[in-house]
């Protein structure tokens, strides 16, 4: 750890923070009993604690992803216990374990960038596989795997190996080959293809929300990739993409089901009950709710289907306010920017972490312009924050994905020993011969030498 202080520190204010709130689900919440306060209190604190004490043991480089992590979580935790009512979630602090193991696993498997990247035809597999799963296990063109009394979506997978799929090093750029007129490099056109096959799928699938996702790993990771470090740049990539999307908008818009039309053009106030009924509840109940809000489970949006993941950041302006709206947004935006303000140790990590940025920067983009109704409504959830096991794993995973980025390790290859030639059978060396004497001429004395 290379700063004790600063560590103990952070942890401080993350139990301050949590404390803060606890209290006022203590003072203003809707309880019948105050048992529930005192499960989900010390739930929180209790996790807070153990989290803190086996992170040290873990050497990174920096720990400011992570403790922003419990911070978010814990908190998601407090919002999803109050809605309503307050009742200690267990389900959703049993999600909340799963997201961090998967960040400890997304933290090891990625943090050296030359292993994970001599596995890049196991991750393309690896989508391919899962798409299977879905067409074999979900039903007809759903993207839910049922099992007893929860669900699993398959697809939340996908994310991240799409972002190992489109995170690249130099090196692999500078492979080119000559394609009619265009200097091409082949990795680039598979994962064209890739994403193009992901994109079909989910339409099959009537996930068309996710789509803007995936859209977004692809657009960041495209970009690193033609724009690399002293790369040849030019513009005709960037133009005959950005006109291959406008396209394939408008071939959407036009072909999309008559439910998705209908989201784009409706006027939800004046279809308050039917298609506009969710956007029009949320807009009631953040004004409802104003900067300080109504008070832990005072509110009534809790009626309203999917509140507590698809307008989840409406539920949280009525009750708690749209301040902790905000500032709940403020601490998703420190967990995306952190990579930035700690540049990562390889230029993989950080095409890496750009496809992550990307798509945690969709997800909230949608959720919370959705419920605003300043988009359509997509159904996507908010990160960390949302109740969904699927989803929290998988955030989770790509959160440990940005840790190991901010603290990777670097093994040199492995170099090959050289053959050394079979030994050669040792010759017998062969005495020299050595000149007899040469006798000096007859007549031939010392003072004639002198001479």
């Amino acid at each position: 750890m290379s700063n004790p202080v600063a560590y103990v520190f952070s942890c401080i204010f993350v139990l301050f923070a949590h404390g803060a709130m606890l209290f006022n689900v203590f003072y203003n919440g809707n309880y019948n009993d105050v048992s529930a306060v005192i499960t989900l209190s010390a739930a929180v604190i209790g996790l807070d604690a153990v989290y803190f004490i086996i992170m040290p043991f873990f050497k990174q480089q920096t720990y400011a992803v992570d403790l922003m992590l419990i911070f978010i979580l814990n908190m998601g935790l407090i919002f999803q216990s109050c809605f309503g009512e307050v009742s200690f979630q267990m389900k959703h602090f049993i999600t909340i374990i799963a997201a961090l193991a998967a960040c400890r696993i997304g933290y090891l498997l990625c943090r050296d960038h030359r292993w994970i990247e001599d596995k890049k035809k196991y991750i393309w597999i690896g989508i391919g596989a899962i798409m299977l799963i879905i067409l074999l296990f979900t039903g007809s063109r759903s993207m839910w795997i049922q099992i007893g009394s929860s669900s699993i979506q398959p697809s939340e997978f996908i994310k991240p190996l799409l972002v190992l799929a489109c995170a690249t090093s130099v090196t692999e750029q500078q492979k080119k080959h000559k394609l009619l007129c265009f200097n091409v490099v082949y990795e680039n056109l598979i994962l064209f293809g890739i994403v193009a096959g992901v994109c079909l799928f989910q339409w099959w699938c009537r996930d068309l929300g996710s789509i803007p996702t995936f859209g977004a790993i692809f657009v960041s990771g495209f970009l690193l990739r033609i724009c690399y470090p002293k790369g040849k740049f030019t513009k005709k990539p960037i133009v005959i993409g950005v006109a291959a999307i406008a396209v394939l908008a408008v071939i959407g818009i036009i072909v999309a089901p008559a439910y998705v039309r209908d989201r784009l053009f409706v006027d939800i106030w004046n279809e308050k009950d039917v298609n506009g009924y969710q956007q029009c509840q949320a807009l009631i109940a953040i004004a409802d709710g104003g900067w300080f809000g109504k008070g832990p489970g005072q509110g009534f949006l809790h009626n309203v289907f999917a509140y507590d993941s698809d307008i989840v950041f409406a539920s949280i302006s009525e009750e708690w306010g749209l301040l902790f709206s905000v500032m709940s947004v403020f601490v998703l935006l420190m967990i995306v920017a952190i990579p930035l303000v700690n540049p990562p140790r390889s230029y993989y990590h950080g095409t890496m972490c750009a496809g992550i940025c990307a798509a945690f920067s969709v997800q909230m983009a949608l959720n919370i312009f959705g419920s605003c109704n300043m988009i359509p409504f997509t159904g996507v959830t908010l990160p960390f924050i949302s109740k969904g096991g699927s989803s929290m794993v998988v955030s989770g995973l790509m959160a440990g994905m940005l840790v190991a980025a901010q603290s990777p390790v670097f093994k040199a290859p492995k170099r090959k020993r050289p053959v050394s030639p079979a030994p050669q059978p040792v010759q017998p060396q062969q005495p020299v011969q050595q000149a007899p004497p040469q006798q000096p001429p007859v007549g031939y004395t010392l003072t004639d030498r002198r001479k």
